[in-house]
């Protein structure tokens, strides 16, 4: 993910005061006397401290390594790479002050800030400044500690894929140069027309290569020693499921856009969403999300009516995956290998699926996040958002949208793939395509009902009602007789250990799961739609399937990938990737690949991050707005009041933002 892979808990308290951008935020927490609120008439004042709260521990503060959100919403903020995302979101230098491209488009060479040290946890300067090579040397540790994230560079960087796969042992081949201290080439294989967007991913950060040799094995622990800062915060504590905490980096290059001096996390696990509000109102927390369907809703009403506000869309999509290969039944209400046998054979079957789909009410299930006022504001039916990138004028997901009924005018003739709307929820369509399934179904000799194993934290109440509203959606249009949600309620590690942090297929628990999602590396359809390669695919493991190189032997998965025909959607994926000369014609063909997955049901997107209510003194639209790679959740300019922002303050700013934006496009033109 940029954010990449991104857990919906987190995303559940999400607070979007920026507005918008990339994806979901999970917090911070309750530092006294840091904001105080109780006002809410929108007043000015300035506060230097955000608090609020986090809800998953940090893994790894390797920052080339790591592709998990929950990790990079922190290290983000306590490392700079050459470019970041402004407010407005525009690329803009950071440790580059300038760059240069080659006429073919091959050759990027940046000079680099001068000046920029080094610091440790304490803030005393390590006695080295930022330097070219440490670029170098930040991409040969991720190739040395096969980085999660290698695929955003592998094929892009000249020379790097051989090194990957051990074709050569010398990575003076490969194209990243420090040509001198303050002089760093890329070379390409072939054109990147968003490869700028790239440089806002850990895995293109520097790292002090004197400092990496001194760590070996402990660099990136999740100890606020394990890495060198060069960014506007640096960690101070780090406490596992209680707080994590930054202060300002005082030797930082760009002081004047660092508002926040502190930050402060507390560990929250959601068994009591109105706690959040609380906080807030005693003056403990920057903001709150706020929930329209819990019992204290009321007294948000009461005394913030007038300041409650929903940010606007993000890019990250949260989806509901099937398991096409499960191998693990650890928590399941299934008694019998006949049950799970035909439950596979159920989630193999492509109109038992788009039954499935057109069954799920995902206005209902999102309604209990937000409340029914909102439910519709962030629902989305395809992978990709539909205005992502435009292709000849068009946005991308008209054009996806078009295909779809081209291809199967029969399922999707009549259905609205656009965003905000409850496009593929259609209870006839439902009982159509379950009858269809349940006649092929039964000629196999499955047995009804299908028993669906959904696993869920069991102290996150709002995630664990909205499982049960699609229960009842779902049992309603297909019948109880016929399909069964059994949600399984798990503590917070066994919960994790089954989705989220699953490694292997043979780790996944479950028939179907809502606990991961995705936003974009760069500003490129194969950004989303690169997951599901079936070979290398970053996200197979939502499936119950395995990319190839994390596998030793015969694939588990392989019989399922051939059923499945994903390499139909492999072919899409190559076709679109070898045309880098076209834009329109690449997103064209990243559209047909889209539309495979639509009418394939690989996947279920239902909403995307963000579009969240919330009261809050964070001053909208001063984060930055990082549609895809890091930054979103990056403190740095970000602007706090002392009383809570009214709506008729955050339309004004919005208002003002959207021209600023508008303003800033045409002269990026």
């Amino acid at each position: 993910m940029k954010k990449v892979l991104v857990s919906l808990l987190a995303a559940t308290f999400v607070l979007g005061a920026c507005g918008g951008g990339g994806g979901n935020t999970d917090g911070s927490g309750g530092d006294k006397g840091s904001a105080t609120s109780g006002s809410n008439d929108g007043g000015s004042g300035s506060v230097d401290t955000y608090s609020y709260v986090y809800s998953t521990d940090i893994e790894t503060l390797d920052y080339l390594f790591s592709q998990r959100q929950t990790n990079s919403d922190h290290y983000s903020n306590f490392v700079d790479g050459l470019y970041e995302w402004n407010p407005e979101g525009q690329l803009v230098p950071a440790l580059a002050e300038s760059y240069e491209v080659s006429d073919d488009g091959l050759t990027y060479t940046y000079k680099i800030r001068e000046g920029v040290p080094w610091v440790d946890n304490e803030g005393n300067e390590y006695g080295a400044d930022v330097t070219a090579n440490d670029w170098v040397a930040g991409l040969k540790h991720a190739v040395d500690k096969k980085s999660e994230t290698l695929y955003i560079v592998a094929d892009s960087i000249k020379g790097l894929s051989d090194y990957i796969a051990g074709k050569t042992d010398d990575f003076s081949t490969v194209g990243v140069k420090a040509v001198d201290d303050y002089t760093l080439e890329y070379t390409l294989n072939a054109p990147e027309s968003y490869w700028q967007s790239k440089l806002t991913y850990g895995i293109l950060y520097p790292a002090n290569e004197e400092f990496l040799n001194e760590k070996g094995d402990d660099f990136g622990q999740p100890s606020a020693d394990s890495i060198l800062y060069n960014g506007p915060y640096i960690l101070t504590n780090n406490t596992a499921k209680s707080v994590i905490e930054y202060t300002a980096n005082e030797s930082y290059w760009d002081q004047d856009n660092v508002h926040v001096k502190n930050v402060k996390l507390t560990y929250f696990d959601g068994s009591d969403p109105d706690w959040l509000f609380k906080q807030y109102d005693a003056g403990e927390f920057t903001g709150a999300r706020v929930y329209p369907n819990s019992a204290g809703y009321k007294d948000v009403e009461a005394k913030y009516k007038d300041a409650i506000n929903f940010s606007l869309p993000g890019s990250s999509t949260f989806n509901m995956t099937f398991n096409f290969n499960r191998q693990a039944f650890e928590h399941t209400s299934k008694t019998t290998d006949k049950q799970k046998e035909d439950t596979q054979k159920a989630i193999m079957n492509v109109n038992f699926r788009k039954a499935f789909q057109f069954a799920f009410d995902k206005k209902a299930y999102r309604a209990q996040n937000v409340g029914d006022a909102g439910a519709e504001k962030a629902l989305r039916n395809t992978l990709v958002p539909t205005d992502f990138v435009e292709i000849n004028g068009k946005a991308f997901g008209e054009v996806v949208q078009e295909k779809v009924r081209a291809s199967d005018p029969d399922a999707y003739g009549d259905i609205n793939l656009a965003e905000g709307q409850n496009g593929t929820y259609n209870v006839d369509l439902a009982k159509e395509y379950f009858a269809k399934a349940k006649e092929e179904l039964e000629a196999d000799g499955v047995e009804f009902p299908i028993h669906l194993d959904l696993p869920e934290q069991e102290a996150a109440e709002v995630l664990v009602n909205a499982d049960k509203s699609m229960k009842q959606s779902v049992e309603d249009a297909l019948g109880s007789d016929n399909v069964v949600i059994d949600i399984q309620l798990l503590n917070e590690d066994a919960y994790y250990a089954a989705t989220y942090q699953a490694t292997s297929s043979a780790a996944t628990d479950y028939d179907i799961s809502t606990a991961s999602g995705w936003g974009p590396d760069f500003m490129d359809p194969s950004s989303y739609l690169n997951i599901y390669n079936s070979h290398s695919g970053d996200m197979l493991t939502t499936l119950g399937l395995d990319a190839d190189a994390t596998v030793q032997g015969e694939n588990p998965g392989k019989a399922a990938k051939e059923a499945l025909k994903l390499s139909e959607y492999d072919a899409l994926l190559d076709k679109a990737a070898a045309i880098t000369d076209d834009v329109n014609k690449r997103y064209e063909a990243y559209a047909e690949a889209e539309a495979w997955l639509v009418e394939n049901v690989i996947q279920i997107p239902i909403f995307a991050s963000l579009a969240t209510p919330s009261v809050s003194n964070q001053v909208p639209f001063t984060q930055a707005f990082a549609y895809a790679g890091l930054g979103e959740k990056r403190w740095k300019y970000v602007e706090i009041q002392d009383s809570a922002v009214t709506t008729d303050q955050w339309n004004q700013l919005n208002d003002e933002w959207s021209k600023k934006r508008e303003e800033a496009n045409k002269t990026a033109e």
